[in-house]
């Protein structure tokens, strides 16, 4: 193993994804720390429909993910800047995890109206070297994000997590 690491070169951009709560962010950190990494965060605090979201699913479920997709966007925006300085990065999020949410989350006319914007903003996004993918039961997501005791996120249901998960099972079986 040790061998296999040396002959290879490091990747340049590592992503880590997994639903809510798995632990995305405190692996980023580690990674970032550990071996001096940059890192790009998911911002949700920044989203201002997200409490709305939460409370109920069909309300705001459109500008809500219409803002991750342009927050995001504007990282990947930094993370091209950045790489022109060679640095190895790493974000707690790809950016095809925004159609899979909302994938889940919109209404077929909705989905269509995002699609569109989608398909328009990341036609160049950067590919990671290197994907990590978290998974864990929907009661450990429950246990999880009921410790970290951010308000909005008290009104997310196991069965909401559960289509999550199931999405992404989906999404990584496919690749």
């Amino acid at each position: 193993m040790d061998l296999a690491i040396k002959d290879s070169p490091l990747p340049k951009f590592i992503a880590i994804e997994g639903p809510i709560g798995v632990g995305k962010t405190t692996l980023a950190h580690k990674l970032a720390k550990s071996f001096n990494y940059d890192v790009f965060l998911e911002q949700p605090s920044e989203n201002p429909f997200l409490g709305k979201f939460y409370m109920n699913q069909n309300q705001s479920a459109l500008p809500t993910q219409l803002f991750f997709l342009f927050q995001r966007i504007q990282q990947i925006e930094d993370l091209k800047q950045q790489s022109l300085f060679e640095p190895v990065r790493v974000a707690d999020f790809l950016i095809e995890k925004d159609r899979l949410f909302a994938e889940v989350t919109l209404s077929p006319e909705e989905l269509e109206l995002y699609d569109k914007v989608y398909d328009h903003l990341t036609f160049d996004s950067p590919t990671p070297d290197l994907v990590i993918y978290l998974q864990a039961p929907v009661e450990i997501l429950l246990d999880r994000i009921n410790k970290r005791g951010n308000p909005e996120e008290r009104f997310l249901t196991s069965e909401y997590l559960e289509r999550i998960n199931e999405a992404y099972s989906k999404f990584f079986r496919l690749r």
